[in-house]
């Protein structure tokens, strides 16, 4: 889902923005026997429930309701996460367009019984769809962001848009090339 018009071009009042700090959240969860794969260590779609769980939530706690993952980019695994870590899933709002959000997610990991300083092990960039009641698209209250890392992830952020937008658009238009060239794939 994207976009479909800009706020200035709606009759729809202005929403008012809310601080990146009023949705950050951390999720926290101790790696088990159950969550591993065959190697012995954290199977990495746990991981990604676990990213998608915690951005899942920020995104319903900035949009004020339902929000759906539309997209997960970049998700990239640093270092394997063991059983017995303690995974730390920090993710807050980076981005914000007229019913989508980037949510940025960090994630950390650190022994349950030792005081060492936690790993970073791991990150993604997920973007939501905020939906009302039907599973429409709904508008989101613009992102505002607080500190200098914040004005940084919403600039990255807007890179990272650019770039969907434009594979969906190349991807399309070579699609529709085949078409046009008689193949039905």
């Amino acid at each position: 889902m994207t976009d479909q018009a800009p706020a200035a071009q709606t009759d729809s009042p202005e929403i008012p923005g809310k601080p990146v700090s009023a949705s950050r959240t951390t999720l926290s969860h101790i790696m088990t026997h159950n969550d591993t794969n065959l190697l012995g260590t954290v199977h990495g779609g746990v991981i990604m429930k676990l990213v998608d769980d915690a951005a899942g939530a920020v995104a319903g706690r900035h949009s004020g309701g339902p929000a759906v993952t539309a997209s997960m980019d970049e998700m990239a695994f640093f270092e394997p996460v063991r059983v017995g870590d303690l995974v730390h899933v920090k993710a807050q709002v980076n981005w914000t367009g007229r019913t989508s959000m980037e949510v940025g997610v960090r994630v950390l990991a650190e022994r349950w019984n030792e005081s060492t300083p936690a790993t970073h092990v791991g990150s993604a960039y997920l973007v939501f769809a905020a939906v009302d009641a039907d599973g429409k698209p709904r508008r989101v209250p613009p992102v505002l962001p607080e500190t200098d890392r914040d004005r940084r992830r919403y600039q990255e952020a807007q890179i990272r848009r650019t770039h969907r937008l434009a594979r969906r658009r190349a991807i399309l238009e070579l699609r529709e090339k085949r078409a046009a060239e008689g193949f039905d794939d």
